[in-house]
């Protein structure tokens, strides 16, 4: 696999220049600490700018994470991530939503390290009432670890959406219609978190973590939330269908948005378990949906 100048096409940036359908409002900066947890190894978390921007730390001897103090059922989240730079081969940096159950739902977002001058690949999946293996993997069009970039997720009644800088590139259509299970009952919270996955992080496991590069390094800043917070009861929020996530606007993609997220699945998705008939040579109903978006 050559650099990124061989492998990512530049050229997708210049549909970025034009406006999209964005949230109604310009999220605020809160500090970490006011709204997350460390989940565990509290000393392997750095605070900068009074907590406005957070470093998760992997050494030999532990990776990292945070949580939400919140749990939220629907709504925007969003967070800046400067993913780890140089040899990052078998680490994954994560950001998730995931409800505390054993029918748990999940909505991921997954970065898997590589080897220098490679390039990162992002794997995201949906879990519903405990059953996930609904793995995509898309190629970035701009290094990850050089500057903050914006990842996020739209949850509604209607879709979840996973942007990358308001880019969508992916989009899980409720299909409960025809029996896919969606997430809508179950309060969720947000984590992040830093470790080593060497056994299948990158190229299957055969690039392993090169200990004589650590500490490795994720950076975090932007932490927005705008969720209906549920966290009291588990019961769905009194105010379903009337925050700005769940109008028409959001409750399916506009034509531009449907336009760059064709050219995402043309030009930099690799690995999609819709087309993957060796894993599963049925496929999935709401795979037979997706083909007609």
């Amino acid at each position: 696999m050559g650099s990124y100048s061989l492998v990512i096409c530049y050229c997708f940036l210049g549909l970025l220049g034009s406006a999209m359908a964005a949230p109604p409002r310009q999220p605020v900066d809160v500090p970490f600490q006011k709204n997350y947890v460390p989940t565990w190894a509290a000393d392997h978390i750095k605070y900068i700018n009074g907590g406005r921007e957070v470093q998760l730390v992997l050494d030999k001897s532990s990776g990292t994470g945070f949580q939400s103090r919140g749990a939220y059922l629907f709504g925007h989240f969003s967070m800046q991530l400067k993913l780890v730079p140089g040899d990052s081969a078998g680490t994954v940096t994560a950001f998730y939503l995931s409800s505390q159950n054993s029918e748990h739902d999940e909505i991921d977002f997954e970065f898997l390290g590589n080897r220098s001058g490679q390039p990162y690949i992002v794997q995201t999946n949906v879990f519903t009432g405990g059953k996930g293996d609904r793995e995509q993997r898309i190629y970035l069009w701009f290094d990850p670890t050089k500057d903050y970039h914006s990842y996020s997720v739209l949850w509604n009644m209607y879709q979840i959406v996973f942007f990358v800088d308001d880019v969508p590139i992916r989009v899980f259509k409720n299909s409960r219609d025809i029996g896919v299970r969606y997430p809508f009952n179950q309060p969720m919270k947000l984590y992040s978190s830093l470790w080593t996955a060497d056994d299948w992080a990158t190229r299957g496991g055969l690039e392993k973590t090169d200990w004589s590069k650590a500490p490795f390094i994720a950076s975090y800043r932007g932490f927005h939330v705008d969720g209906c917070d549920a966290s009291t009861s588990a019961t769905i929020c009194a105010t379903q269908g009337q925050r700005w996530w769940d109008q028409r606007a959001f409750q399916d993609l506009d034509g531009l948005q449907y336009r760059r997220l064709a050219r995402v699945r043309a030009k930099y998705t690799i690995y999609n378990y819709c087309s993957d008939r060796a894993r599963f040579p049925a496929m999935a109903p709401e795979c037979r949906r997706d083909r007609d978006i």
